[in-house]
């Protein structure tokens, strides 16, 4: 099996000519100035003597800006610096992330030379009126032809969006992750909108006119996203946001849905979902739960909460991973 590897390249609000009303960089990255060519050349040197896996998939991927927006000159140096490594063999592929509204022909062509494989837009919403009060600054029709010139160049698509946005309902969420299915996304991410110091979602909150989803609401909204994604095999990179230091030690984080296992608390309540009828069944001194590989410390749950739950009803819960899910009662 290959093991994926990705070494990441932050350079902050690069390029960005709006001030998103939920974003701001250097306290979501932890980085607040661009890293010179030496660090980033560090970065990528310390990444390789990292890796351990002999079979590996390793990509650069540049986070942070609106990499497309940037000059010509300027993202041929950026990506001039990563081409000594991948015809070593050390780096396969570069992934970037930009704005829908800076994507053109021109743009995709000069990307293709220098070996980008991916390219992640920051939809955040399909829905025109979360995008506006979002001070998105991009409508929807503007991610359609994004994506649609990103397949045509024969990229792979990344669209990433965001719950609970102001002006946004589950409803809209969940008419955001179809439209990334089928706007022909390889891959995705989901965050849980977070109020962050100094950002224009932290003076309404402020001022009472934004409220941001409980963890409660957050884990719900997403455990019905989720399925979405799954069934239409789009990859899910990662759900919630990764924290930086001043996040943690909550300097920076306002208000909002943030928990370091994010992800671990909407899996367990999926599975959550799928015991709970057994607790219907005519009571039993054993029952044996079998999970896909991968799947089982999210069946048992954050804190063991579902093994708890299942407990209550019978005297032995046994969990074990094989191909598929399937239950056994003693």
């Amino acid at each position: 099996m290959i093991k994926h590897y990705n070494i990441p390249i932050f350079i902050p609000e690069l390029a960005c000519p709006f001030q998103c009303a939920f974003c701001n960089q250097v306290k979501i990255s932890g980085h607040n100035l661009i890293p010179s060519d030496k660090e980033i050349i560090k970065t990528i040197e310390d990444h390789i003597a990292s890796f351990k896996e002999k079979k590996r998939y390793v990509e650069l991927a540049y986070f942070g800006g609106s990499f497309t927006g940037i000059p010509f000159e300027q993202q041929e140096h950026y990506l001039n610096l990563v081409q000594p490594y991948i015809k070593k063999g050390l780096i396969q592929s570069i992934r970037l992330s930009t704005r829908p509204d800076y994507i053109d022909d021109n743009g995709l062509s000069l990307l293709k030379k220098y070996n980008v494989g991916t390219i992640e837009l920051g939809a955040q919403s399909l829905d025109d009126e979360v995008l506006k009060n979002s001070h998105r600054g991009h409508t929807v029709k503007q991610v359609e032809d994004a994506a649609a010139l990103i397949l045509k160049s024969d990229f792979k698509l990344g669209l990433q969006m965001m719950i609970g946005l102001p002006g946004d309902s589950l409803e809209k969420a969940i008419c955001t992750a179809n439209k990334i299915v089928e706007l022909g996304a390889e891959n995705t991410r989901i965050y849980p909108a977070l109020v962050i110091r100094d950002t224009a979602m932290h003076l309404w909150y402020k001022q009472g006119k934004y409220s941001p989803l409980s963890l409660e609401e957050a884990v719900r909204w997403t455990k019905q996203i989720l399925p979405i994604f799954e069934k239409a095999k789009v990859n899910i990179i990662r759900v919630g946001l990764h924290p930086s230091e001043g996040l943690l030690s909550g300097d920076e984080l306002i208000a909002g849905p943030f928990h370091i296992s994010f992800r671990e608390l909407v899996l367990t309540e999926i599975w959550n979902d799928k015991f709970k009828p057994l607790l219907k069944l005519e009571p039993h001194s054993k029952l044996e739960i079998t999970v896909p590989y991968g799947s089982l410390n999210h069946a048992i749950g954050h804190k063991a909460k579902n093994k708890k739950m299942l407990l209550k009803k019978f005297k032995t819960v046994l969990f074990s991973e094989t191909d598929s899910f399937s239950v056994s009662t003693e």
